[in-house]
């Protein structure tokens, strides 16, 4: 009966504990975890050129933007991403093949084409990685990163 009275339980971040105080000693009883696991997206691939000609291949998580998966792999493309993906640079310019920027999931929004004519290099097909999300369509693509990386913030 004197264990029961000690007995307190509480519900921290969805796990919950109970624990008995026996004389100045706390002793936990048992836990029981009621989350969830974390359910991991899909890994896909994709090949960074850079103008060297070095290929560089990273993986990512769907839904991810492409700045995600440089920064998450600590890819080494100097200057790459400087504002964080807050369309005030262009330093995450890269050129996609034809068929690649057929794929993507959205167009360019008007922001990000004022960013994209501060840009080096700019061609048809060229995109924001910071604002491409990528799709399981995207992988195995290979993207070309321009020579010149130029942050719009300076210019």
């Amino acid at each position: 009966m004197a264990l029961m009275r000690g007995l307190r339980s509480f519900s921290v971040l969805g796990t919950n504990y109970a624990y008995s105080y026996i004389s100045s000693q706390v002793i936990p009883a048992r836990t029981v975890s009621l989350m969830q696991p974390l359910s991991k997206n899909k890994e896909i691939t994709i090949t960074f050129i850079k103008a060297n000609g070095e290929r560089i291949k990273a993986k990512g998580e769907i839904g991810n933007s492409i700045l995600d998966i440089v920064v998450n792999n600590d890819l080494d493309l100097d200057g790459y991403g400087a504002c964080e993906g807050t369309l005030t640079c262009s330093t995450c310019h890269l050129v996609f093949s034809k068929d690649a920027f057929k794929n993507l999931s959205d167009q360019p929004t008007e922001e990000e084409i004022d960013m994209l004519d501060l840009a080096q290099e700019r061609g048809p097909t060229s995109r924001l990685g910071c604002q491409v999300i990528v799709t399981e369509e995207q992988d195995g693509i290979e993207v070309r990163v321009p020579a010149i990386i130029n942050d719009a913030r300076q210019t």
